[in-house]
């Protein structure tokens, strides 16, 4: 199943070269976005984080994902991660302070789910938040989009 992901993320990316450019990104409304293009996803006080769609997509093929480790400390606005795709490699900044309590063991071997779901199976870490008011300086989907929207521009 994994390896059929990977190859409709690698089909669906390849039939979109820019000759095609989307011209938006899909936003989700109860998320919280980093400008750096990193999403939060809040359950009390423990965050799921991922890149947007917007970030894969100008980024290409993800073929790696380094996660950090389990027990780590993350700051907001720090790197914490990285994504390696068919491009670039890009440094992952996290939108909140915390602790790492678990990471997406599933990217190592299909780093592609970062593409095809980034938003749900491409999550890359959760985070047990130790200031939950760092994230009054995320921004809404609306905001989010405004920023997306500057830089296609």
């Amino acid at each position: 199943m994994a390896s059929k992901l990977l190859w409709a993320s690698r089909a669906a990316s390849y039939l979109r070269i820019s000759l095609f450019h989307r011209g938006f990104a899909t936003v989700i409304k109860d998320l919280k976005y980093a400008e750096s293009h990193e999403w939060v996803k809040v359950d009390g006080n423990s965050a799921t984080v991922g890149i947007t769609d917007h970030a894969q997509d100008h980024l290409g093929d993800v073929v790696y994902v380094e996660l950090p480790e389990v027990g780590a400390s993350v700051k907001q606005g720090e790197g914490f991660a990285s994504v390696e795709s068919v491009k670039a490699t890009s440094d992952v900044y996290s939108p909140v302070s915390g602790k790492v309590v678990e990471v997406n063991k599933e990217l190592d071997s299909s780093p592609g789910l970062v593409n095809a779901s980034p938003y749900g199976n491409g999550w890359i870490m959760k985070v047990e938040m130790n200031n939950k008011d760092e994230l009054n300086s995320l921004l809404d989907s609306d905001q989010y989009s405004k920023v997306c929207e500057e830089e296609t521009h």
